[in-house]
């Protein structure tokens, strides 16, 4: 548990353009049992987690320059389901639920890339809008050419190269 923390306030001084704001020890006092479980996973799976202030509210994000290693998954349980070839062993939705986390939504995904550009050789599923799921879709980022992208492609599509951002909020 010590090693988690000690990551997290390494990635935090390293990254102050995240969270200018903020002191170290503001952030330590709101790190509880439940919100180190969901950093360690995060970082386990290659999100290099940080703090991140947004809206005058405090976030724990995956910032990884590449899509986290939670890759080769549809966007929600639903597209897995109903998938006839192939399906994978899970979905995005699905995975950030079991571990407490969200997936990034657009305007999030949006201020992540303004910080610093991620996801220019892999793409992340983006939490997507119930008037677009509903027609069977689903949307992602990524960047290239020096700026952003947010696509769509059917919910039950999947790629090695494609994981989900996400996080959740601390204050």
């Amino acid at each position: 548990m010590e090693d988690i923390i000690g990551i997290l306030e390494d990635r935090f001084h390293e990254n102050m353009d995240r969270h200018k704001e903020l002191k170290w020890e503001e952030v330590l006092k709101l790190l509880d049992e439940s919100a180190i479980k969901k950093i360690k996973y995060m970082e386990e799976t290659g999100g290099e987690p940080d703090v991140v202030s947004y809206k005058s509210n405090i976030y724990i994000w995956d910032c990884s320059l590449a899509s986290p290693q939670r890759r080769s998954l549809c966007y929600d349980k639903e597209a897995r389901i109903n998938r006839k070839k192939n399906a994978p062993q899970s979905s995005a939705l699905e995975e950030a639920e079991k571990h407490g986390l969200d997936l990034l939504t657009e305007d999030q995904y949006l201020y992540l890339q303004s910080l610093s550009l991620i996801d220019e050789k892999t793409s992340s599923w983006i939490l997507t809008e119930d008037s677009v799921r509903e027609q069977g879709g689903a949307i992602f980022g990524n960047s290239h050419y020096g700026r952003v992208f947010i696509y769509h492609n059917s919910a039950d599509s999947y790629y090695s190269n494609r994981g989900f951002r996400a996080g959740f909020k601390l204050l």
